[in-house]
């Protein structure tokens, strides 16, 4: 396959040990659809730096629980949501946003085609013409 003598890029050097991981873990098959050249590399490693900190949130929510409870006051003791669960949401948005500039969901993967947009372009002008794929 066209791609599989092409270099994977170290993970940058101000990545953390997690996002490295995530790097090392997606990078290459990146480089064989072509999307990871070098001008996207910071983009990227902001990628897995949201994964990394996603990953973090779920392990802590899976240790520790959802909620805690608030000390003794005048209405008692409360649930409250812990930080952690806005953290992972927030990530995770923009987990979505920026896998989609990669491909990194189905869909997304779908509208970049395998290796370039050119397939949006052909099925556009398919339909105008009134051919069938």
């Amino acid at each position: 396959m066209k791609g599989d003598d092409e270099a994977v890029p170290p993970p940058l050097d101000f990545m953390s040990p997690d996002a490295r991981d995530v790097w090392a873990r997606l990078a290459p098959q990146l480089v064989k659809l072509k999307r990871l050249e070098p001008h996207f590399h910071e983009l990227f490693a902001s990628y897995c730096e949201e994964v990394a900190v996603y990953i973090a949130m779920t392990k802590d929510i899976g240790a520790h629980g959802v909620t805690y409870e608030t000390g003794q006051g005048r209405n008692g003791n409360q649930k409250r949501t812990r930080p952690e669960v806005h953290l992972r949401k927030s990530t995770l948005e923009s987990m979505i946003r920026l896998g989609a500039l990669f491909g990194l969901s189905p869909v997304d993967e779908k509208r970049l085609g395998n290796a370039n947009q050119g397939d949006l372009f052909e099925d556009l002008m398919r339909a105008v013409n009134g051919k069938s794929a």
